[in-house]
């Protein structure tokens, strides 16, 4: 697992990083913002560690920029313990908030904590590099985000949620559309076929089950 600590202060980044190669984990550092997104661009970071009080772009600007490329689970530190600056922390979407001066040994226990959520949880839908992030409502393949529409997006989750299994165009109307929605079955085939056209090389994903309707088929791993 790699940790992105990414605060100004040498003397942080050391003490942070002397913790994490402790627990095993490998470490990458940033001194501001700017340096951070970039390694996010380039490399698998598996939990950020980000102060808020940086130069050029700040925790807060730094967090906004990153979740646009991919949703990592983060905990973000502050000098200041404003409730202010917790709320709107909580509400960009961090998982987690520490005010210096922190204990080293707490910081690593919520970074066990939080990378433990996003393992175990159902946040997330992962086949190969097919990503759905449920809470960050983000599609991704190859590492890039891929626009889908609303609807396309609630057809897509639904599919993940029932996988392997047939699903009438009665049920997906239903259930997406609502029971008063008047339109017909060429609504779905319709979004059917923007959504495979969006998904690219997973397009084969969304299988057709003539006379019912569509199904979303994984092969089960042996």
């Amino acid at each position: 697992m790699t940790v992105l600590i990414v605060d100004d202060e040498p003397k942080i980044r050391e003490v942070v990083k002397e913790y994490c190669l402790n627990e095993g984990y490998l470490v990458e550092e940033a001194s501001n913002g700017e340096e951070a997104i970039e390694i996010v661009k380039n490399k698998v970071i598996d939990a950020i560690v980000l102060d808020i009080m940086m130069p050029i772009l700040d925790g807060f600007s730094t967090y906004k920029e990153i979740k646009k490329i991919k949703n990592i689970p983060t905990i973000m530190l502050s000098a200041r313990s404003e409730e202010y600056d917790k709320l709107v922390g909580f509400d960009l979407g961090i998982d987690d908030y520490l005010t210096k001066p922190f204990s080293p040994k707490e910081l690593i226990a919520r970074i066990k904590a939080i990378t433990k959520r996003y393992q175990n949880g159902t946040d997330k839908f992962c086949y190969k590099d097919l990503i759905i992030d449920y809470k960050g409502h983000t599609v991704q393949i190859d590492g890039k985000e891929i626009k889908l529409t609303p609807k396309e997006y609630e057809l897509l989750t639904f599919f993940t949620k029932n996988i392997n299994i047939a699903l009438s165009r009665e049920q997906l109307l239903s259930t997406l559309w609502g029971y008063d929605f008047f339109g017909d079955d060429r609504t779905i085939d319709t979004h059917i076929k923007m959504l495979r056209g969006n998904l690219g090389k997973y397009r084969d994903l969304i299988t057709t089950v003539r006379s019912v309707g569509y199904k979303f088929e994984i092969e089960k791993e042996s």
